[in-house]
């Protein structure tokens, strides 16, 4: 029984007789045509021009396409035990993203810039150069909505805010950042101007139900109430573009990072300070983004440091890391001494995600690759996927953790709500950042566990999901 739809039979058999007779193998192909009852009218010259190499280029993208998949599983056994491999399949803790993704969606028609999961249901959302967001479901691969509003280039977005961590956040090149409500069919419900220039980056802060703080051009952060829309800080410090922010996990400091090629660490836990704690000099070309390592990395990279005994885990923004356009990633303490240089990119570092289990630091660049870099090996790079991103990779992110859904069971963010899903089920819970993993299948009520969820997207205008 043949495992093809007779449409696809025809198209293979008409494929072999163009091949047979473009080699000049003519009297096989008659042959062929004879007995698969092909006449003369059904494959005249036109047909077979159309039909000509057809059979050489499926052959060849499935060639390249074994040859891929081969590749990246021997870089894994090259760089795995026997044990660690075993304990992948296990524990979402070591799982790693691997070539081919499970989906490659398109329908931007520009550089897609950024992407944020929602912290429940299977959503994210991408931001373009078409001036839109897109709403997708991540585990059908279907497009839910085109989000229209702001007048330039889409530069960040991010799921939070008041309202049991529902609504969007965006932010953009027109100056603005706009929020959206996800339960009135993403109505805009606020526009917040007040940069003086682009708005590159923004982030709702843990530990505050109504907090975001954004990253602009105009060389300043700004915190802002979205409940009131109104601006309650400026920090200013950075003498170029900043182009991202990064909170810490208890809400208590910000990171952020900019053309000036410095990171700077803001303790916004005291309402009168306006100054960095902490500057972070050493890279040589602009900073393109950053990251605040979990407390679930610290045991991995207090070994590097030196230390015997790793950081509390309730201790925010101990570790930090840093990517940027000199084409190396820098790990860095709580007092600004570089630890790590991390070197292997060809081109300018995008974007940095922490994996949730913390021995991993994952990034993407401008050379269509991205790399996961072991912190239990001094950042020793044990995996590149290349293939198949095309261009220049812009965005990545790894879906949130949840907290299993149970009736009594309290949410560990400070200020969340539970929520229900369409049918009145209690749903899962976002994790706050650093929350205690319960890595393995199964667990109880109120353990956290992690998604095996990575989405990347770029130049070439595809959002690629990769899932366990």
């Amino acid at each position: 029984m043949s495992l093809l739809t007779s449409r696809q039979a025809e198209e293979l058999h008409k494929s072999i007789i163009a091949y047979l007779a473009a080699n000049k193998l003519t009297a096989t192909a008659t042959s062929l045509r004879a007995e698969l009852s092909i006449e003369e009218n059904e494959f005249d010259a036109a047909t077979a021009e159309k039909y000509k190499g057809l059979l050489e280029k499926k052959w060849t993208s499935v060639i390249m396409d074994l040859e891929s998949r081969n590749a990246a599983l021997q870089s894994e056994l090259d760089n795995a035990t026997p044990a660690s491999l075993s304990m992948r399949i296990k524990d979402p803790s070591a799982w790693l993203p691997k070539a081919p993704p499970r989906y490659t969606l398109e329908s931007h028609r520009n550089t897609i810039n950024c992407i944020t999961f929602h912290p429940v249901f299977s959503l994210l959302a991408t931001g373009s150069d078409d001036y839109t967001i897109k709403i997708w479901d991540w585990d059908t691969g279907d497009i839910e909505r085109t989000i229209k509003g702001h007048t330039r280039a889409v530069l960040d977005v991010e799921y939070g805010g008041p309202r049991g961590n529902t609504l969007l956040a965006s932010c953009s090149s027109d100056l603005t950042i706009k929020l959206w409500d996800p339960a009135n069919e993403y109505k805009n419900i606020r526009t917040l101007p007040g940069h003086d220039h682009s708005v590159s980056a923004l982030r709702f802060i843990p530990g505050s139900a109504n907090l975001l703080v954004s990253a602009s051009r105009d060389q300043t952060l700004k915190i802002w109430d979205v409940n009131t829309g109104f601006c309650l800080r400026t920090l200013r410090g950075h003498s170029g573009w900043v182009r991202d922010v990064f909170p810490s996990f208890d809400g208590r400091y910000l990171l952020s990072t900019g053309d000036d090629m410095t990171a700077r660490l803001w303790d916004i836990s005291s309402t009168t300070q306006t100054e960095s704690k902490l500057t972070m000099f050493g890279h040589e070309h602009h900073v393109e983004c950053c990251a605040i390592a979990p407390p679930s990395a610290y045991k991995y990279i207090a070994l590097t440091a030196g230390l015997k005994k790793p950081p509390p885990a309730s201790s925010s923004a101990e570790y930090m890391a840093t990517g940027s356009r000199d084409k190396t990633i820098r790990l860095w303490d709580a007092r600004g001494v570089c630890l790590l240089t991390l070197i292997g990119h060809d081109n300018w570092i995008r974007a940095l995600v922490f994996h949730p289990g913390g021995k991993y630091l994952l990034s993407v660049s401008d050379d269509k690759t991205l790399r996961c870099w072991d912190l239990s090996q001094d950042g020793r790079c044990v995996k590149v996927i290349g293939e198949p991103h095309e261009r220049f990779i812009t965005s990545l992110q790894w879906a949130p953790s949840i907290i299993r859904a149970a009736e009594q069971a309290e949410s560990t963010t400070p200020g969340a709500t539970t929520e229900r899903s369409q049918d009145g089920e209690v749903s899962n819970k976002t994790a706050p950042l650093g929350a205690p993993i319960d890595g393995a299948a199964g667990g109880k009520p109120g353990d956290v566990q992690i998604r095996c969820v990575v989405a990347t997207a770029g130049v070439d205008c595809k959002l690629r999901i990769f899932t366990n």
